[in-house]
């Protein structure tokens, strides 16, 4: 078991904290026969875990020309069993006169829920820090890793895709690039427009190879779980 941090945006937040995330897909780098020097489709196979060893996959295509098998094998970072601490935009302010600080003695703010989160810094009074730059202390979700797969990201299912924490409303499901003018007709459009919306517009038609992640959330910061535990 290895303890890693993990980044989510502010919707992505709400989601696990709403109960609605349970997977994130994350892009494999890099990705299988890069080189592009293969013919064909890429099979994957799984390589199953053992008391060494995490579960890797095995990716098999034959080479322009024939012939030759290529192969390449990824082991992911993240396994079945680790837990992850979620890295979001926050910060700290000192007790008493609520000015920002880097001391784990605190009170944290977090974009994701905070009411003054769309006010500008000045009238809000302290400006936010990205993400990446959370401590650990910080962090108020863990995630325990139940599953680990590999595939194409436009093979995602509907329910999938619901479980990466898309959002729907009467009118349907949200188009995550234009939220405030139409919606989408299925969990899978919206979810394209969420990959887009977080990678960049294009991504979802490059269709990459990625490593799904599915996961329970526990609302808790990693070291109080622990704390807890004993």
């Amino acid at each position: 078991m290895t303890d890693r941090p993990i980044l989510f945006s502010g919707p992505m937040v709400r989601a696990l904290l709403d109960g609605r995330k349970t997977q994130t897909r994350r892009i494999i780098k890099p990705q299988p026969f890069a080189s592009g020097y293969y013919d064909g489709e890429i099979e994957i196979n799984v390589i199953p875990a053992n008391d060494q060893y995490p579960k890797a996959f095995r990716f098999n295509a034959s080479a322009v020309g024939g012939g030759a098998i290529l192969e390449e094998v990824f082991e992911p970072r993240i396994n079945a069993g680790d837990r992850l601490w979620a890295r979001e935009t926050w910060q700290g302010l000192s007790f008493g006169d609520y000015q920002p600080t880097k001391s784990s003695l605190c009170e944290v703010r977090y974009a994701a829920t905070d009411p003054c989160a769309d006010l500008g810094a000045e009238a809000r009074g302290y400006p936010w820090r990205p993400s990446i730059f959370m401590p650990r202390w910080a962090s108020r979700i863990t995630l325990i890793v139940t599953d680990v797969r590999v595939e194409r990201l436009q093979n995602i299912s509907e329910e999938d895709a619901k479980a990466e924490g898309i959002e729907q409303d009467s009118d349907g499901w949200r188009d995550y690039m234009m939220p405030h003018t139409q919606c989408c007709g299925n969990p899978i459009d919206s979810y394209r427009t969420l990959w887009d919306h977080i990678n960049g517009a294009g991504a979802w038609d490059a269709n990459p190879w990625v490593a799904a992640y599915t996961f329970t959330v526990i609302k808790q910061n990693i070291d109080q779980i622990a704390k807890v535990a004993a």
